[in-house]
């Protein structure tokens, strides 16, 4: 295969690019600089600016492209980055897919699970209705640009992401420290539900995306085991040796965070990879406890 990938440089464009190329696929890189290396190929986004030429050959596109949504508190200005390096940039590949007149099979598009909102007991597959907020808005206005290359003939595959667990990044990245120094414990209430996955099954469920024809539209990217966040404090704190008893009060995540901290850390959502079950997808990592074991083993 050939693959032309948005936002190679994040955490799964890496990790999904490297396994890409340890099973011989050949991967472009679209950078927003000047290229630096034979594999890599100029856009901008914000610009509007992507020469066709830049898919041609190839098999498949894999858009990763987006500013963070963990870069807290949510301005105006973030918000309005956040939508433009996600809606504008799969307006981008798409216009630019649909200039060629040889086509790519399959567009795997990122997006997340903010799609559902916060939404309590309810468990939620792939053919849930959306949810309220900013966050389940903008997932929205994402996927369907995405999904506007169906109209050229491609697959589009939405991977909607949980809490990716890894040993750089992710959702872990701010929790260590305080749970490191013995002052972890519950965000809020505790009772809300995390949709969590190992980085591992991330690239993995890319992967299937990429190679299987069933797999079309959105797919839940999350361990078939979701947990309240309570039990997630509680297991990552036996991980780590650590006692997790304090809990962080959610007006004190709310006065940080402003109203990312409702649409994030205390959305309640119980996902379920329903697609991914549907097609045979092995986990590598169904269980937290063995998940988190393994992103936080010392490097040897």
């Amino acid at each position: 295969m050939r693959v032309v990938m948005a936002g190679a440089s994040g955490l799964i464009g890496r990790a999904v690019a490297a396994a890409l190329r340890a099973q011989g696929t050949e991967v472009r890189r679209l950078v927003r600089r000047a290229p630096a290396a034979p594999d890599e190929i100029f856009w901008d986004p914000a610009g509007g600016s992507l020469d066709p030429s830049a898919l041609e050959g190839a098999d498949a596109i894999v858009n990763l492209a987006g500013r963070t949504i963990a870069r807290g508190p949510w301005t105006r200005r973030a918000r309005d980055e956040m939508v433009a390096s996600r809606v504008g940039a799969t307006r981008l590949l798409v216009e630019t897919l649909g200039r060629r007149g040889a086509r790519p099979s399959v567009f795997v598009s990122a997006s997340a699970i903010g799609y559902y909102g916060d939404r309590g007991d309810e468990v939620l597959t792939e053919t849930a209705d959306p949810g309220r907020g900013f966050l389940a808005e903008l997932v929205q206005a994402w996927e369907a640009e995405a999904r506007r290359a169906r109209a050229y003939g491609v697959r589009v595959v939405c991977t909607r992401f949980g809490l990716i667990l890894a040993p750089r990044g992710g959702v872990l990245a701010p929790l260590l420290l305080p749970f490191r120094l013995g002052l972890g414990g519950p965000l809020g209430s505790g009772r809300q539900w995390w949709s969590w996955v190992h980085l591992d099954d991330v690239v993995g469920a890319v992967l299937a995306a990429l190679r299987t024809p069933a797999l079309e539209g959105p797919v839940n990217v999350v361990s078939p085991a979701p947990v309240p966040q309570r039990e997630f404090a509680r297991v990552l704190g036996a991980v780590l040796r650590r006692p997790a008893v304090l809990p962080v009060p959610a007006f004190a995540l709310r006065l940080v965070l402003g109203a990312m901290a409702d649409e994030t850390v205390l959305a309640s959502q119980r996902v379920r990879p329903a697609a991914l079950e549907a097609v045979g997808f092995a986990f590598r990592w169904p269980e937290l406890r063995p998940a988190l074991e393994d992103v936080l083993r010392p490097a040897a």
